[in-house]
C-alpha cells in the first residue's frame, strides 16, 4: 500500500466512477483498475462495489475512505508545515451546505478563505440535509450544516441559528392577499408540495400539523427546490421553506411569502462534523469562517427569518 493508491482510492470514491477519476488524475482507466485490485489483493478484503450505475464502496471500504483521507491531509499539512511554517493552514476542506441555505452561504464562504486562507481549497457538496448527514457520517465531509442541535453517535454538532418558515403561494380562503403573515389553521387541507418522506423538513411540517390538528394536504413529492418555488409562483399549489431558499432569486420570479404564525415553525440549524477523527487547522479555520459569516448576515439583517445562536 502506497501513497498514490491512497490517493486513487479516495478519487474514486469521490467522483462515484472509475472513468471520471482516471480524467481526473491524468491516469488510464486500466492501470487505475489495476492499482485498486492490487490494494484489495493486499488489504484480502473487496473495497468497491461496481455497476453499471458507477462505483460504491462496501463498508471496509467506507473505513479504508475516512482513513486514507486523514492520511493524505496529514501529509498535505506536514508539507506545508515544512515549506511555509507551522500555522499556515492549508488543504482541502469539504462542505456540506443544504440546498436552502447555499445560496446565502456558498460564495461569501468561498471569498472569506480564498482572501484570508488562500492555502485553502473548497470542496462544496450541495444536498439535501438528509444526503449531507450520510456523507458526513462516512467520513465524505469535514463540515456540513445539518438541521439539528444536538449531537448523535459519531457526529458533533454547534448550534448555530433557528430559521422561520415562510408560506409561499396564495393559499386563498380568508388568507388576505396584503398579510405578511399565515396562521398555521389556514392551511387546513390547502394543497401543498414539500420534499420527500425522508427529508427533515418533510418531517417538521408532518410533526407540527399533527399536533397542531391541521390537515396536512400534500399533494406531491418534490427533492428540487426550484421547482417547488415555480409551483408555489405560478400558484398551482404552496410550499413551506425557509426565507434563505429565496434569498437570491429574481423577485419577480418569486410568490408572496407569509412567515408562518399561530404557532411559528422554526428549525434549529448546527455545524457538524464528524468525531471519530481529529480536527486539522484548515478544518478549524473554515469552521470559524463560517461562524463568522453567519453571525455577520444575521446581524446586518441580509437573512431574513433567523435567530442567532450565542456562537461566541
Amino acid at each position: 500500500m502506497d501513497v498514490r493508491q491512497l490517493r486513487y482510492f479516495v478519487s474514486i470514491v469521490d467522483y462515484g466512477s472509475l472513468g471520471k477519476a482516471a480524467e481526473k488524475l491524468f491516469v488510464a482507466q486500466p492501470s487505475l483498475s489495476q492499482q485498486m485490485a492490487r490494494l484489495e489483493e493486499e488489504l484480502g478484503v473487496p473495497l468497491l462495489l461496481r455497476s453499471n450505475h458507477g462505483v460504491t464502496p462496501t463498508s471496509a471500504g467506507d473505513a479504508m475512505y475516512r482513513h486514507a483521507r486523514l492520511v493524505l491531509r496529514q501529509m498535505e499539512q506536514l508539507k506545508q508545515e515544512v515549506t511555509k511554517g507551522a500555522g499556515a493552514e492549508s488543504g482541502t476542506v469539504a462542505v456540506g451546505l443544504p440546498t436552502t441555505m447555499a445560496s446565502v452561504l456558498a460564495v461569501p464562504l468561498f471569498e472569506r478563505v480564498q482572501e484570508v486562507y488562500p492555502g485553502i481549497r473548497l470542496q462544496f457538496f450541495e444536498s439535501m440535509s438528509g444526503y449531507l448527514n450520510e456523507l458526513l457520517a462516512n467520513g465524505r465531509l469535514d463540515l456540513a450544516i445539518l438541521f439539528r442541535e444536538s449531537d448523535t453517535p459519531g457526529i458533533t454538532t454547534m448550534p448555530v441559528l433557528d430559521e422561520a418558515l415562510y408560506l409561499l403561494g396564495e393559499p386563498g380562503g380568508e388568507v388576505s392577499a396584503r398579510s405578511t403573515t399565515c396562521a398555521l389553521a389556514r392551511l387546513s387541507g390547502v394543497p401543498l408540495v414539500a420534499p420527500g418522506v425522508t427529508n427533515g423538513l418533510r418531517l417538521l411540517l408532518e410533526r407540527t400539523f399533527s399536533r397542531e390538528n391541521v390537515d396536512l394536504n400534500i399533494i406531491a413529492d418534490i427533492d428540487s427546490l426550484p421547482t417547488m418555488i415555480a409551483i408555489a409562483h405560478l400558484r398551482k399549489a404552496c410550499t413551506i421553506l425557509p426565507a434563505s431558499a429565496v434569498a437570491q432569486w429574481d423577485a419577480a420570479r418569486l410568490p408572496k411569502m407569509r412567515r408562518l404564525v399561530e404557532p411559528s415553525i422554526e428549525r434549529p440549524a448546527s455545524i457538524c462534523w464528524p468525531n471519530g477523527l481529529p480536527l486539522h487547522s484548515a478544518t478549524l479555520a473554515v469552521r470559524q469562517t463560517m461562524v463568522e459569516i453567519i453571525s455577520e448576515q444575521v446581524t446586518q439583517a441580509m437573512w431574513k427569518g433567523v435567530t442567532l445562536r450565542d456562537i461566541r
